[in-house]
């Protein structure tokens, strides 16, 4: 039996999943004063969903995939290897329970209120985000430019216009621009201004480098007293009077105080029985160097009419965007890969040329609703950090936050019930 370092006043906490999302709450529970241990079965932190994700920071996307008018888009893009959500016939058995509960959030009414839901966690992650970075000056490649959605139609542009209304009462700043504003604030679409209609420019999203992010705040979390064990795969939760009792992995069974599950798409059975419902949807990047490219892009773009998000991070261009529902199944498609380098040589059509991309594909656990699921369970000294879909990179260090500051038994500064599990216990 493998016990946490007793090194800390509060009791010891077992956090499951090293990568963003737990190593983010691990750094926080750590602060506050718990013995921390992270198991993992990777050989390092941030090695599967955060490894290269979008790498945007954007409570502007905070408005979840179910909305009005998505069902008949998923209808008219079952099959189509081409498109942006990409539903194979094959695997809709598997989603009924979720698809239904996907479905039942695209209501306009529900639609607004889990976007003010999402929107609240995610703005506040930011600011944690910039604090936290601003504290300990760990490098991970952010950047401040905000987020410029570009249209190349103008009925796109005004529907999006229309969700940008509804964001901007919510408090989100953002700008609308003509041909000329979305070239003067991203002087590398001047070639292509000619099927540019506008764009909208949303000033207060950031960008980063996710795994860049996780791996060192890993680094900083184990000086300061955490218990990373890496190659360690869990393979379930003992549990019994209302509370998890131990947690078995091929390394052994582990025991603490309290425990955190933050595996992402890991553990579905037991997920299930705790009520948490998640799909993981597989997206998609490719990374390409900017060494030497003077006219490399400086602002992400989201690239509405090919769904695509083109970041620069560092002294790369990362494209990425798709999202396929096959199941469990987290390897590469190579024409989804390849779509996503069609779509960026569209706007800058030397970059393939000049740099080998690096591909790669990861699953993003996904709720129905698009709101993660924070705080605790049915199970008294369990807590869970799960479902934030595309937004992971966005909520992390809020989450990790707000739930620290909810089992050392203070107030977190966001209301945590409606992330809890139990609002699955219904349906909307």
């Amino acid at each position: 039996m493998s016990e946490p370092p007793a090194m800390a006043d509060k009791g010891s906490v077992l956090v499951l999943g090293a990568g963003v999302i737990g190593t983010a709450t691990a750094y926080f529970l750590t602060q506050q004063g718990f013995a921390v241990t992270v198991v993992d079965r990777e050989a390092s932190a941030g090695q599967i969903t955060s490894f290269a994700n979008g790498g945007l920071i954007t409570p502007s996307m905070a408005d979840p995939w179910a909305a009005p008018g998505m069902v008949w888009k998923l209808l008219s893009w079952i099959g189509r290897e081409d498109s942006p959500f990409l539903l194979r016939p094959r695997h809709i058995p598997g989603l009924m329970s979720w698809g239904t509960r996907f479905l039942l959030n695209c209501r306009t009414d529900i639609w607004r209120r889990n976007t003010a839901t999402i929107l609240r966690l995610a703005e506040y992650s930011r600011t944690v985000l910039q604090e936290l970075t601003g504290e300990t000056g760990l490098d991970c490649d952010l950047a401040a430019r905000g987020t410029l959605r570009l249209f190349r139609d103008d009925l796109s542009m005004e529907q999006a216009r229309r969700g940008a209304e509804l964001l901007g009462q919510f408090g989100v700043a953002h700008r609308i621009l003509d041909v000329a504003g979305c070239v003067a604030l991203e002087p590398s679409l001047a070639p292509k201004a000619g099927e540019i209609s506008g764009g909208i420019h949303f000033s207060d999203d950031m960008s980063g480098d996710a795994y860049k992010f996780t791996r060192n705040l890993a680094e900083l979390c184990a000086r300061r007293g955490a218990d990373f064990r890496f190659g360690t795969t869990v393979e379930s939760v003992e549990t019994g009077g209302g509370r998890v009792s131990a947690v078995v992995t091929d390394k052994g069974r582990f025991v603490a105080d309290h425990y955190v599950l933050a595996l992402g798409n890991g553990l579905p059975r037991f997920k299930r029985a705790l009520g948490v419902p998640i799909y993981p949807v597989k997206g998609y990047s490719v990374t390409f160097s900017t060494a030497g490219w003077n006219g490399a892009p400086q602002v992400p773009m989201i690239d509405d009419a090919r769904k695509i998000g083109i970041v620069p991070i560092g002294d790369r261009l990362r494209v990425a965007g798709t999202a396929e529902f096959t199941g469990d199944d987290p390897s590469l498609n190579a024409r989804r890969g390849a779509k996503l380098v069609e779509n960026l040589s569209a706007l800058y059509p030397g970059l393939a040329a000049r740099s080998t991309g690096q591909h790669w594909a990861g699953l993003r656990p996904s709720t129905p609703d698009g709101i993660p699921v924070l705080g605790r369970t049915k199970l008294r000294n369990l807590s869970v950090n799960l479902g934030h879909g595309h937004l992971g990179w966005t909520m992390a260090a809020g989450c990790g936050k707000a739930l620290a500051d909810q089992i050392s038994g203070g107030t977190p500064a966001v209301d945590l019930a409606p992330y809890g599990v139990e609002r699955f216990r219904r349906f909307h």
